[in-house]
């Protein structure tokens, strides 16, 4: 059994007496890709934003290699999770070989200087997100799928044992959701990630949660989690799953004009 990175048990967030996270608890294992599906406020980015210490849970345990993420500094969390925001950043007056230099940051101390070996792993981050004829361009200027390259480059630097992402395709044209999935996979780090699209999540994750209205419906493979009755209970849609014909995981096909709830749409009992 794979080493665990990251563990959560039994995890709720409250704010004003409403439950936005209920008991939410699961393991990351090392080399892993685990996907965050759920309907628009399941809590995917509430959860992601407690496991990088933005959000202070109400009760529950956060681990990484065992040891409670409130015992890390925030020197020596950032050496273990780098994260990609929902939202591209405006970094103005910069250039993307500056963006990602940023990744330095955590292992510098307060006035060392960048080495040669330093710039060495800003280009091997850049060619290996196809960036490297841009580092000179300032990032302002980039493209959204490029902006989003340049943000996993600078992960890269970073060298964490964990990579979060939320929404990492977001408002990207399919290409570049493909692309930017496959880059993060090939990394070989732990990855957590919520992703919108069931089927981009099905071929990509290895392990998925399924979210709704801030509690665990059900984890697991993709095959496990993926079910046309999970789907039809939480996200109020019919469909078919058949196996794609590459991967051999769910691939979905949504029915149109129907309702779970409706006379005539398919039954999966």
């Amino acid at each position: 059994m794979s080493e665990s990175v990251l563990d959560v048990n039994h995890l709720f967030w409250q704010v004003d007496n409403k439950t936005i996270l209920a008991d939410i608890h699961f393991s990351l294992p090392k080399g892993q890709m685990l996907g965050l599906i759920g309907p628009n406020g399941a809590g995917k980015s509430s959860l992601l934003r407690c496991l990088y210490r933005y959000i202070v849970p109400t009760s529950g345990d956060i681990e990484i290699f065992s040891k409670p993420i409130s015992e890390y500094s925030s020197k020596l969390l950032a050496q273990n999770i780098a994260v990609v925001q929902q939202d591209t950043p405006h970094y103005f007056d910069m250039t993307t070989e500056q963006l990602v230099l940023m990744g330095l940051t955590p292992h510098k101390g307060l006035f060392d200087s960048n080495t040669a070996q330093d710039r060495e792993r800003v280009v091997s981050a850049l060619t290996k997100v196809g960036l490297q004829q841009k580092a000179q361009q300032q990032y302002e200027l980039l493209s959204g799928g490029e902006k989003q390259r340049a943000l996993i480059a600078r992960a890269i630097v970073q060298q964490p044992h964990i990579l979060i992402l939320d929404e990492p395709t977001n408002h990207l044209d399919i290409r570049y959701q493909i692309q930017i999935l496959e880059l993060v996979k090939s990394l070989g780090i732990s990855v957590i990630a919520s992703i919108h699209d069931l089927n981009l999540a099905s071929a990509m994750c290895d392990k998925l949660l399924l979210l709704d209205q801030g509690r665990l419906i059900a984890k697991g493979t993709p095959t496990e989690v993926l079910t046309e009755r999970q789907i039809s209970d939480v996200f109020g849609v019919c469909c078919d799953i058949n196996l794609h014909p590459q991967h051999g995981k769910p691939l979905i096909s949504y029915f149109y004009g129907y309702q779970p709830s409706q006379k005539g749409c398919p039954d999966h009992d």
